[in-house]
């Protein structure tokens, strides 16, 4: 072998070397416990909507299965585990709508959890409306959605607000 391939080999193995080392280095991202949520967007579409959120979760337990019917999840509150609120504004001031005791906004999302080693969780939940608007002839036309989302440990998330929607 000649001293110029040799030389060659050699720095091809050190790059190698140093792209396994400095990929064994790299961090996977790295989020609390429980769940952080953001308002993403509110869109409508004729007679329904859809509110998106973004979210993060650092033990990736977001999400119910089919199974999870026993304690706690088989009573109110944690049946559920996106939390979706309707408010209005009333001459100035939100109200919370509490014209109906079953909590009819409120859904399950399905189990997400990740396979492997790193059970970090990042994405988007999308809240389908099929009914829009939600309230049907109500005399305020400025509305607003809270939402929380809370994990299978019970980990509650932040709470975000749509922004203002101006009914049809």
């Amino acid at each position: 072998m000649k001293v110029g391939s040799m030389l060659r080999a050699k720095v091809a193995l050190l790059l190698v070397g140093v792209a396994m080392v400095l990929g064994a280095c790299l961090k996977t991202d790295e989020f609390p416990e429980e769940p952080i949520i953001g308002f993403k967007e509110f869109k409508t579409f004729g007679d329904s909507a859809a509110l998106t959120i973004t979210f993060t979760d650092g033990d990736g337990d977001i999400g119910l299965g089919q199974g999870d019917t026993l304690p706690p999840f088989d009573t109110m509150p944690f049946v559920f585990n996106l939390f979706v609120e309707y408010e209005e504004l009333q001459n100035g001031v939100w109200v919370p709508f509490t014209g109906f005791t079953f909590p009819f906004l409120h859904q399950r999302v399905p189990l997400i959890t990740p396979t492997g080693q790193n059970k970090t969780l990042e994405g988007e939940i999308t809240y389908r409306f099929t009914d829009w608007p939600t309230i049907p002839n109500t005399p305020w036309d400025t509305v607003r959605y809270t939402v929380k989302l809370v994990d299978r440990a019970l980990h509650e998330s932040n709470t975000v607000r749509t922004d203002e929607i101006i009914l049809p």
